[in-house]
């Protein structure tokens, strides 16, 4: 759709529903499909440029990093395909399907999967760099800020990774609001100080 107008450029049939959310980089959209490929299409003309089939659904949303696309299935794979070609680079097998989109910093890809662990995995080989189990399935999409990554999962809790790999520093059920958390934090700071202010005194 043209974004000032809503005139339609282009359409493209896939072979089932979407679900997924597309990306777009040089020139090229990418998107899966619950028919079980993930697409390649001419950002332009809607041509298609290339197309991988997995093993299952891709209701994943892929990520593009470095000229190279990240999209998980419900074949419970990690696929890792050049944005260019479509060929596989490498491919890394969970326990369950993979519904979260991966997020990459630092030379690192993040990803939940239904078999409740969090993965953090090489960019470039897909060696496992670590891994958190959760509580429950993970099907959120990480984000990652300043160093740390922030993940949901299905047993209500809000995660957060930095430091140690794997690390995890405080978690928060999802239910609190992030007036509470920010308030929690808050209060964390203003006693540190008040103790680091004491400790001087007595020197």
């Amino acid at each position: 759709m043209n974004a000032s107008t809503g005139a339609k450029i282009w359409s493209y049939a896939t072979g089932d529903i979407e679900l997924a959310s597309p990306a777009v980089s040089g020139g090229i959209v990418f998107i899966g499909s619950t028919d079980n490929i993930t697409y390649a299409l001419n950002a332009t003309t809607g041509a298609t440029v290339w197309s991988y089939t997995t093993g299952s659904f891709v209701h994943s949303s892929p990520a593009v990093s470095g000229g190279v696309v990240f999209i998980g299935s419900d074949d419970s794979n990690l696929y890792a395909l050049n944005a260019s070609t479509g060929a596989k680079i490498w491919s890394y097998k969970t326990g369950g399907a993979i519904v979260s989109s991966p997020a990459i910093s630092g030379g690192v890809v993040y990803v939940g999967s239904f078999d409740s662990i969090f993965y953090a995995l090489n960019a470039s080989t897909g060696a496992e760099v670590w891994n958190y189990t959760a509580g429950s399935y993970v099907r959120s999409s990480p984000a990652v800020s300043g160093g740390v990554v922030y993940v949901g999962s299905g047993d209500d809790m809000v995660h957060a990774f930095a430091g140690t790999p794997g690390t995890s520093i405080p978690e928060f059920p999802e239910s609190l609001t992030f007036f509470t958390i920010l308030i929690s934090v808050l209060i964390a700071v203003l006693v540190e100080r008040s103790l680091g202010r004491h400790r001087s005194s007595r020197v």
